[in-house]
Parts: C-alpha cells; sequence; structure tokens
C-alpha cells in the first residue's frame, strides 16, 4: 500500500535550481536587447519587470523604438 506523501504529487515535485534561474533570467535579459533595448536599462530591470516585458515582444519592440525615436 502506497503512503499519502507518495499520492500527493504535490510534496514530490522538485524544486527549481538556483542555477536554472540565473539561466533564464539572463536568456530573458539578451532577449530584451536583441528587441533594442540597451544594455543599461536591461541591467536595471527586475525578474518581473523583464517578464511583464517579453509577455508581448512585438508591443515591446515598438515602445522601445518608439522611446529612441
Amino acid at each position: 500500500m502506497s503512503s499519502k506523501s507518495f499520492r500527493n504529487k504535490n510534496i514530490q515535485r522538485p524544486k527549481k535550481s538556483g542555477l536554472a534561474r540565473r539561466s533564464r533570467e539572463k536568456v530573458h535579459r539578451k532577449r530584451l536587447m536583441d528587441l533594442g533595448m540597451s544594455e543599461e536599462e536591461v541591467a536595471q530591470l527586475d525578474t518581473k519587470e523583464l517578464r511583464q516585458l517579453l509577455r508581448n515582444p512585438e508591443r515591446t519592440a515598438k515602445m522601445i523604438a518608439k522611446q529612441s525615436a
């Protein structure tokens, strides 16, 4: 007979590692720079702002182009 801990998949789910998180953030920052944002501006953003900007990359690219014009 299985125990409660094996039936509850939330307990057995693996945790995200710090290395994977930093790697994802690095990829996100590179994507923003490819859209046209300067490296200094990207460095000042926190993780929530990065993810918010990358949810709709077309709108973000237009916004960046408008600021630089």
